[in-house]
């Protein structure tokens, strides 16, 4: 299995300084190998790796980048051709590739060789980088396996990290699982409610943030450009950017932690969000609603819960999500209701809950007959798991998320209640 580590490089300003020439060198490259396509000369990736020495010897500034890196920019080349080649199949207008112009480059990568990381002993490590030197590291986990690729990226806030790639990396469960299966409904108002009866707060990070990311865009747009100025207010910028993905991410990994630590089998909605945040109109309301959306992050959540699952041996079950707020959870009578009605009430059956508590049951019911609904209609024909339908028993917001005093395990939240 591979895993891929995210640590924080701290170099000096002679590191700073070979790190940002090997930036434009790899930008050099790619627009002398996209040069020689231009031609109709259509070489393969390996003639285009060919012709590296010979690049080399006529720009002897190449030199002092190591030669993976150098012939990695050949695979950049040739993914983003396989992309565009990609969208043109799919009928999308797709032009062709462009070259790169200065500061366009953001990161580079050693492929195999060419790097190596020394424990130190001390509070940061060192990351030997080949041409470059010996860049202190802040490993904050463990990086167990062979280290088999380290793409090195530098931020729009100046920050420059190293992703670290390693093979054979196969992490125990942190915890054993304490439930079968659990539903769980993402939201706005709730990021998650869960069938369980757990109600998990949105942070809505974005609305903290909007005021300040406008301010810095304001005074951005004041600054005369190529002035020093301007771009102290770019970093500025970037850094308020940064901090809200930090925020994003940060909260998404501590959820998606609770979840994997408490249930071996996960399902969720396999949700069309590219379709949910399509511009119909100008209404000031959806707009809100969409920024909320895209605020939640609910695909990187989802990917999240996937790879970590798989880590800890459990699994994830992709549900449809036609219905699951408009079928009655006990009964499977269709209620239709607006978004927003937040009430559940079926006159079939009488049973009344939250809205989102009937959507998690619907696919925490779906998720149980999965191998059992490519024989039936969605939402119709499949027997009900045995599930008890619990009151929203507990509510946990997004501080005591981000601050770890949420429970690992419902084991312990129940002895502490």
């Amino acid at each position: 299995m591979q895993q891929t580590f995210k640590f924080r490089l701290y170099p000096n300003k002679e590191q700073e300084s070979k790190l940002e020439k090997t930036l434009e060198l790899c930008r050099f490259t790619y627009n002398k190998m996209l040069e020689w396509l231009n031609r109709q000369e259509k070489p393969n990736r390996l003639e285009l790796q060919a012709r590296l020495p010979k690049l080399k010897e006529e720009h002897p500034e190449l030199k002092k980048v190591h030669s993976k890196v150098l012939q990695m920019e050949t695979y950049r080349l040739f993914s983003n051709l396989k992309a565009l080649s990609e969208l043109k199949k799919k009928g999308r207008k797709a032009g062709r590739l462009r070259f790169k112009g200065k500061g366009w480059f953001k990161t580079f990568t050693y492929n195999q060789s060419g790097f190596k990381l020394v424990e130190t002993g001390k509070r940061l490590d060192n990351l030997h980088l080949s041409k470059i030197g010996d860049i202190p590291i802040r490993t904050h986990r463990a990086v167990d396996g062979e280290i088999r690729q380290i793409t090195v990226k530098r931020y729009p806030s100046g920050k420059w990290f190293a992703c670290i790639c390693v093979e054979g990396n196969d992490e125990k469960p942190l915890t054993k699982p304490h439930s079968n299966l659990v539903g769980i409904d993402v939201g706005v108002e709730n990021f998650t409610t869960d069938s369980d009866g757990t109600v998990i707060e949105n942070p809505k990070h974005i609305d903290r943030s909007l005021d300040k990311i406008a301010q810095s865009q304001k005074a951005l747009s004041r600054k005369k450009k190529g002035s020093a100025n301007r771009a102290k207010a770019k970093q500025k910028l970037a850094i308020a950017h940064e901090r809200l993905t930090n925020q994003r991410n940060d909260f998404l990994h501590k959820v998606s932690k609770y979840y994997i630590n408490n249930y071996k089998t996960i399902g969720f909605e396999d949700l069309n969000i590219t379709r949910m945040i399509r511009k119909n109109d100008k209404n000031r309301y959806e707009s809100t609603l969409r920024r909320h959306i895209l605020d939640t992050s609910w695909n990187s959540f989802f990917q999240m819960l996937s790879y970590k699952a798989e880590r800890a041996g459990g699994k994830v079950i992709k549900v449809n999500p036609k219905g699951t707020s408009q079928l009655c959870a006990r009964c499977g009578e269709n209620v239709p209701k607006r978004l927003n009605v937040r009430i559940h009430r079926c006159l079939n059956c009488g049973f009344t809950t939250s809205r989102d508590y009937n959507a998690a049951l619907n696919i925490r019911n779906r998720a149980f007959n999965a191998p059992k609904e490519k024989a039936s209609k969605p939402g119709q024909g499949l027997p009900v798991a045995p599930v008890e339908e619990r009151p929203l028993s507990r509510h946990i917001s997004f501080i005591e998320i981000v601050t770890g005093q949420v429970f690992l395990s419902k084991q312990e939240a129940s002895s502490n209640l």
